[in-house]
């Protein structure tokens, strides 16, 4: 079997995530408090036993979830299972930075500080109300982008994560995503829904958030990755540190592009995939894009004592 470790992005987060891992490894309790440390606050106190309105937070969320996916790598680490065991590691969004985090291309603590600047940038970039989100359930890729463009009308509507062969999400101003969504009904989705996101993702809107980003990236040491990066924007591998920092500049404005990235993986022989972390939302695109594809959710103790077998 050949493998990738696959990281998850936001949405993904609950109450008490990782703790349990958290009990059992020594490694994986050290993650929440190198994040604490690099923050100066107690995130861990927050995700195991906090309020989820506080948790979902976009400064909060994005390094609370990098900290339970590389509690989860150090743990699988513990029991023998590597990062080079893995052909390929690739991450939704800010799953990107968990990604690179665990194949040692950026220290944990600057992931924590990235992600928290990542989170600020983007909920100031838009002001709430005025940007939105929203499922198109049933088109393709293809359709989606022509919904976006005849939904926008002068305002900014584009196709920003295109999931797997049947969701596809818009993102860009409040009227110009429920446009789309009526239109998309209009052209035969299943659903077309409007999500509970506090600013409007991987569109134009999110420019100052990517100026944002280049900046703090700029003080931010880069390393080769242990294996290659499927990267969101491009869906192909990357290894060079130069390129990598300006993807995930431009990831802030740019497409995820999960459903074509899964579909390189597969092309090039990987024959099942662990979601590292929170939740299982990947597993389920993964399966809907390749079938062939064996999906792990690696969350909890009781997941890697499955995988031990």
């Amino acid at each position: 079997m050949t493998r990738a470790f696959v990281f998850p992005g936001q949405g993904a987060q609950t109450i008490g995530m990782g703790k349990a891992l958290a009990e059992a490894y020594p490694a994986a309790q050290a993650v929440f408090d190198e994040v604490d440390d690099a923050l100066g606050e107690k995130l861990s106190a927050l995700i195991w036993d906090g309020d989820i309105e506080t948790l979902t937070l976009t400064q909060n969320a994005q390094p609370a979830l990098m900290a339970t996916s590389l509690a989860a790598m150090r743990a699988l680490e513990a029991e023998g299972f590597a990062i080079t065991d893995a052909a390929f590691v690739a991450g939704h969004s800010l799953g990107e930075y968990s990604a690179l985090a665990a194949a040692g291309s950026l220290s944990v603590a600057d992931a924590a500080r990235l992600l928290r600047t990542r989170g600020e940038a983007m909920q100031a970039a838009v002001p709430v109300g005025v940007g939105a989100m929203a499922a198109l359930l049933g088109l393709d890729f293809e359709a989606v982008k022509e919904v976006a463009e005849e939904a926008a009308q002068g305002q900014v509507c584009q196709a920003a994560n295109d999931n797997d062969p049947g969701q596809v999400v818009v993102s860009g101003h409040k009227e110009a995503v429920e446009r789309a969504v009526e239109i998309a009904k209009s052209k035969g989705a299943k659903r077309a829904v409007l999500l509970p996101v506090s600013a409007p993702f991987h569109c134009a809107l999110m420019g100052p958030a990517a100026d944002v980003m280049a900046n703090a990236l700029d003080d931010v040491e880069i390393t080769a990755p242990a294996v290659p990066l499927v990267a969101n924007v491009r869906a192909s591998a990357v290894t060079d540190p130069t390129l990598i920092r300006s993807l995930l500049v431009e990831q802030v404005t740019g497409s995820v592009r999960w459903r074509e990235s899964v579909a390189y993986m597969a092309a090039e022989g990987v024959t099942e995939m662990w979601e590292v972390g929170a939740g299982k939302a990947l597993s389920g695109m993964v399966r809907r894009i390749e079938r062939a594809i064996a999906c792990s959710a690696v969350g909890t103790p009781d997941d890697i004592a499955k995988l031990k077998g």
